[in-house]
């Protein structure tokens, strides 16, 4: 067995998602939407899977695509990427993660992480043989302190990992922190792996890559995913956009992974790629509304809601709520007796782990947040007078 693997619990994420699916429970953990994801996207697929090529596409992807997030990543972020050299497509963000871990660092290495971190980082970081140099961050603003970023970074760092805007916490970074990495990129020599998969779910700021920033377009590895941008999570098809060295270097990881991802998939989200901007607004206007309804509800029932600037989730401080158990024992409870699931965000740590932190998801109608919020007052009105 190999040891990296065999010490591995299961997913947070699957746990809570099990025990969803076995008490019933209202699931606000893994982050999917209850919608079925835009008609004509799917339907786009559907047709593309009867009437062209269900072969082998090529293995950095379709040209159809690569060409369409060229396109797409001009216009929305006035990024100049040649589709043929600078563009890798993946099935999903998970597996581009993989691909530039595997292909950027060796035995030896050292990797930068920032807890609270999304759960695949570490054991593929462990698997390519690099050790990782951890990062902690503090609720309520999670704020990068240079003087920490500075101690992880060490003559064998070769990679730090990013995630913006952050999953669990929400958190766009402003310019000023994106200054700080891309100085310490250039000033170490390292490469930077921007996983920015929530790019477009963004409500608070706005969202800056790291790959625009002066001297990062060589150096940074940026990560996208048509699942959060069309709410397709179950479509894994992801991205990898590189200066053309680097590009190089990730494909050849990724042959060797996947290799390719289903066409018809790719055909489809190249035609939503090129949808106007006004239905990339109203689709984070659809998220808004949810969210300001959750947090509004978390509110109203006497939950302390951390501030979230993107993505699907919101967190909320358990003791500032006047909740005694922690966040997994929490979690625990509110999934066997209150009846929703939630993730416990020190599930997101591997030192040192913040405790009193609870993530919820909000893509969910409103009927279901309501019904969820509902059993959430209840469950801490039981706690306070218990």
């Amino acid at each position: 067995m190999n040891p990296v693997y065999a010490a591995l619990p299961t997913t947070i994420f699957e746990k809570m998602s099990a025990l969803a699916r076995e008490t019933g429970a209202i699931n606000l953990g893994q982050g999917f939407p209850d919608t079925p994801g835009p008609e004509d996207i799917r339907r786009a697929a559907a047709e593309a899977l009867f009437t062209r090529s269900n072969q082998y596409p090529p293995m950095l992807g379709l040209a159809e695509l690569r060409q369409a997030l060229a396109a797409h990543y001009r216009a929305h972020q006035a990024i100049e990427l040649d589709w043929n050299s600078e563009i890798v497509v993946t099935s999903g963000a998970t597996e581009a993660i993989a691909a530039a871990i595997l292909s950027l660092v060796s035995p030896g290495d050292e990797v930068v992480l920032i807890q609270p971190l999304y759960d695949a980082y570490l054991p593929m970081v462990r698997r390519a043989g690099a050790t990782p140099r951890l990062i902690r961050l503090e609720p309520p603003a999670w704020t990068l302190d240079p003087a920490a970023l500075d101690a992880a970074i060490g003559p064998r760092t070769r990679l730090i990992i990013f995630n913006n805007p952050a999953n669990p916490t929400g958190r766009v970074y402003d310019r000023a922190t994106l200054e700080l990495i891309a100085d310490r990129c250039i000033r170490h020599d390292l490469v930077a792996l921007c996983d920015e998969v929530w790019e477009h779910v963004v409500f608070d700021g706005d969202h800056v890559p790291l790959i625009a920033l002066p001297g990062m377009r060589d150096r940074t590895v940026k990560i996208g995913s048509a699942g959060k941008i069309f709410a397709l999570t179950g479509w894994k098809v992801g991205w990898m956009l590189a200066g053309e060295r680097l590009a190089r270097q990730l494909a050849r990881a990724h042959q060797f992974l996947t290799f390719t991802t289903p066409p018809n998939l790719q055909w489809a989200v190249a035609e939503g790629l090129g949808k106007p901007a006004g239905w990339f607004a109203e689709m984070r206007a659809g998220f808004a509304h949810s969210r300001a309804r959750l947090i509004a509800g978390l509110t109203g029932a006497g939950y302390e809601v951390l501030p979230s600037q993107a993505t699907w989730f919101v967190a909320v401080d358990l003791t500032t709520s006047g909740i005694t158990l922690d966040d997994a024992a929490f979690a625990d409870r509110m999934a066997l007796d209150g009846g929703v699931v939630t993730i416990p965000v020190s599930a997101f740590f591997e030192e040192a782990p913040v405790r009193n932190i609870l993530r919820l998801c909000y893509c969910k109608d409103d009927a279901t947040l309501d019904r969820a919020i509902e059993r959430l007052a209840k469950m801490r009105e039981t706690m306070l007078a218990s």
